[in-house]
């Protein structure tokens, strides 16, 4: 059994899984850190000061001064201004990921098979008719 585990572990495929893996998350934190840190806060600028992390919707009706008070509190919140970073989050790595597979895909393009050389029966009848049109 352990010889099977770690012949399934060796297999190329598990490690490039773990690799990508890693990866992807060290990628998703980067991409967190850049819709949080540098693309909200000119967005929240343009629109008037907004912070969009601090932006909900209490169910309860009462009026909270912040998202971490409301949950304190144990009110039911729509934290709608931190969806509204996932979304954005979501569609930068997706736009990553397009542009990464686009390029794998160029790199790993085959060229068009060239048509198979037909049968030598085929070659001979070939050539029988053309000797024959030749007559």
């Amino acid at each position: 059994m352990w010889k099977e585990f770690r012949e399934f572990i060796a297999r190329g495929n598990v490690v490039d899984l773990a690799v990508g893996l890693i990866m992807g998350a060290a990628f998703g934190a980067v991409v967190n850190s850049l819709v949080n840190d540098i693309v909200m806060p000119p967005i929240g600028l343009i629109l008037g000061g907004v912070n969009f992390s601090d932006l909900f919707v209490a169910l309860d009706g009462r009026q909270y001064a912040s998202l971490a008070a409301a949950q304190e509190s144990g009110a039911p919140v729509i934290a709608w201004g931190q969806f509204l970073q996932t979304v954005i989050n979501f569609l930068v790595i997706a736009v990553a990921v397009f542009f990464l597979v686009r390029a794998v895909n160029k790199i790993y393009k085959q060229p068009a098979p060239s048509p198979a050389e037909p049968p030598a029966e085929v070659k001979l009848l070939t050539e029988i008719r053309d000797l024959l049109k030749k007559q």
